[in-house]
């Protein structure tokens, strides 16, 4: 695979699938958006648009530039209509069963070349692949979140995946501008096995009055040199997605770090959910990912 513009789809549009859109139309690749909900792909195509827009009013992207950018994006609740695809980069709901039937009903859709990439950080990629007829094709690459923003990309190779898949999607990554690191096919690969127990940390120093969640937030930019701090982040991730990440990760690695505290779940219940329900650890009056 050379370096030249592709056909790229992203399943799902979520803050993950929105967020990996972003990157692929940056780079200046044919991006498909898919969702099975329009109300759900309508949003993500906004959340796209808006991060382009915004970067061209910080001076970040020149107009002809964002423009362009938006202009390689468009949106299916269709799978046919990503069969001319030379990757599929998979960021639905981290449900396995629904990941491997995904990728099943691909396999009849898109070139036996597509490679298939699954955004997965909790769930083994060989599983995954095993619902493909081709799971020499399947590559994990988890994105770190926020995907426009963070340069890292973790490849994980499951059990079967090809040595030209594996030298194909860290070609493709490269052209996009990111860093892979290769880690194994094991829960949480590196990320968020020291991730998301630091989170929890932070999340129990506020609920016991160590600080504000402000000052913890400062207090990590300030000494850590972290680019966000932890309240910011967990907004932008959304603590649903955060619940969701923990519990599976505590349920397959049995560490008590990684069991969500009391608050997330008392979050989750009243909805608070961050930048994409306007309020989380913070209140926001834009709703899109990357707003203002």
């Amino acid at each position: 695979m050379t370096n030249d513009t592709k056909t790229v789809a992203v399943l799902g549009a979520g803050t993950m699938g929105s967020g990996i859109a972003t990157v692929m139309a940056r780079a200046g690749h044919c991006t498909i958006l898919y969702d099975i909900d329009e109300t759900n792909l309508k949003r993500g195509i906004d959340t796209v648009h808006g991060f382009f827009d915004k970067s061209v009013r910080i001076g970040k992207l020149d107009e002809a530039a964002g423009r362009a950018a938006k202009e390689t994006l468009s949106g299916s609740t269709d799978l046919n209509d990503l069969a001319p695809c030379d990757v599929v980069v998979e960021a639905v709901f981290e449900d396995l069963a629904l990941k491997k039937e995904t990728f099943g009903r691909l396999d009849g859709i898109v070139s036996a070349s597509t490679l298939f990439h699954t955004n997965t950080s909790t769930l083994p990629v060989t599983g995954i692949a095993s619902g493909s007829r081709l799971p020499e094709r399947v590559v994990g690459t988890h994105y770190c979140n926020p995907a426009p923003l963070m340069k890292l990309v973790e490849v994980a190779d499951g059990r079967h995946t090809a040595n030209w898949a594996h030298k194909a999607t860290v070609e493709f990554l490269a052209s996009l501008g990111k860093t892979s690191v290769v880690t194994k096919d094991r829960p949480g690969f590196i990320v968020n096995r020291f991730l998301i127990p630091w989170e929890n940390s932070c999340i129990h120093a506020l609920e016991a009055g160590w600080g504000t969640k402000e000052s913890i937030d400062a207090a990590v930019l300030g000494a850590l040199g972290h680019p966000m701090g932890p309240f910011r982040l967990l907004d932008i991730v959304g603590m649903d997605i955060h619940q969701q990440v923990a519990t599976r990760l505590y349920e397959q690695l049995r560490d008590p770090r990684f069991f969500p505290p009391p608050m997330v779940e008392r979050m989750v219940a009243a909805g608070d959910l961050g930048r994409k329900t306007g309020r989380g650890f913070y209140e926001y009056d834009d709703t899109r990912l990357f707003g203002s």
